[in-house]
């Protein structure tokens, strides 16, 4: 499996977890706080900044409805395609955002939603393209993106295995040669109980690409997991404060618990090693001290012939160890041995 390029960072088994704060449209359409995001993602430490890049006529009809979880942070006379007017970037606000995202050493990325907005990130320059779960079955659209050459980031919410192939065939058919598949469950906040992160794996298995977890979940702990289970990929939702109106905001984490959650996944990683079994360098002082050796449980005078009931087991282990006890039972020792002494070598016939 070969890791995937984002920018100058090679994402895939093996490297560092490339950690995404998901923006999205919680800057409410401001852009001053979509500046604050981006500060708020580079000082918890996160890999990159991503909003979504769309024109609301572009994405859904008049009669399209809201989803449940909009409607009961929105207003309810709202509709969806009101919503997302009022959540639009222009490409004046791309531009600024990705300078400051530059500036703040984080990369800046976005989710495009039509082919115009695919076509505005081309001309911006971003490193690697990030297609939602929503666009997996729309195929014009992942034709469109593909043909661009460039790496892909596909999440896979709401789908089963065969949407995710034919997807899958579609982008690399049409000109993805670099791809990442995020496993996600579509719901805002998501039931860790939904979560199901052994997806990861299938996905892997399947299509041998590098994969990862687009996590809507409250707190950090899934995150954490996925990461255990070798994520290479984590993106999780930013906002400035979870009780802003928006619909985004309560299933994201807010810069405090960015800051914990990539503080985590770090600690995780390291904690990952190489899969070889053997002891630690900071066990290796501690063997001699809580392991054991066979030392004499009775006096034994000399020329006695050891039985089991003269042995017992006692720290340190600088003498014989308790796995040789076969080979000194039924022994005859040369000379007498104090109870609580440690049996060596030579003290047998």
């Amino acid at each position: 499996m070969s890791a995937v390029s984002i920018g100058r960072r090679p994402v895939g088994p093996g490297h560092p977890c490339f950690l995404i704060a998901e923006a999205g449209v919680n800057h409410n359409g401001d852009l001053a706080l979509a500046r604050e995001l981006v500060d708020a993602a580079a000082e918890a430490g996160a890999d990159a900044i991503k909003f979504q890049t769309f024109r609301a006529d572009r994405v859904a009809s008049s009669r399209a409805p809201k989803a449940d979880y909009q409607l009961k942070v929105t207003d309810a006379d709202e509709s969806q395609v009101e919503m997302l007017r009022r959540l639009e970037l222009s490409p004046a606000a791309h531009r600024e955002l990705q300078a400051h995202s530059g500036s703040r050493g984080i990369l800046f990325l976005s989710t495009p939603f039509d082919e115009q907005s695919a076509d505005l990130l081309e001309e911006l320059g971003v490193p690697i393209f990030k297609i939602g779960s929503g666009e997996l079955t729309n195929r014009p659209f992942l034709e469109h993106v593909a043909a661009k050459g460039r790496p892909i980031i596909l999440s896979t919410g709401m789908s089963y295995l065969s949407e995710v192939d034919e997807a899958v065939r579609t982008l690399t058919t049409a000109g993805c040669t670099e791809l990442v598949l995020l496993h996600c469950v579509s719901d805002y906040p998501a039931d860790p109980r939904h979560c199901n992160l052994r997806a990861m794996r299938t996905l892997e298995a399947a299509f041998q690409v590098p994969v990862g977890f687009s996590d809507h979940t409250p707190g950090v702990e899934v995150a954490l997991a996925a990461a255990a289970l070798g994520a290479c990929v984590i993106e999780k939702h930013l906002t400035l404060d979870r009780s802003l109106a928006g619909p985004d905001h309560r299933a994201s984490l807010e810069p405090a618990e960015l800051r914990a959650l990539v503080t985590g996944v770090r600690t995780v990683e390291r904690s990952l090693g190489d899969g070889i079994k053997r002891p630690a360098p900071s066990e290796l002082g501690n063997r001699m001290l809580v392991r054991r050796s066979l030392t004499a449980a009775v006096d034994v005078a000399a020329g006695e012939v050891l039985e089991a009931r003269m042995l017992r087991a006692l720290r340190p282990a600088s003498g014989i160890a308790p796995t040789f006890v076969d080979q000194v039972v039924g022994r005859r020792v040369r000379r007498p041995l104090a109870a609580g002494q440690l049996i060596a070598w030579t003290d047998l016939e």
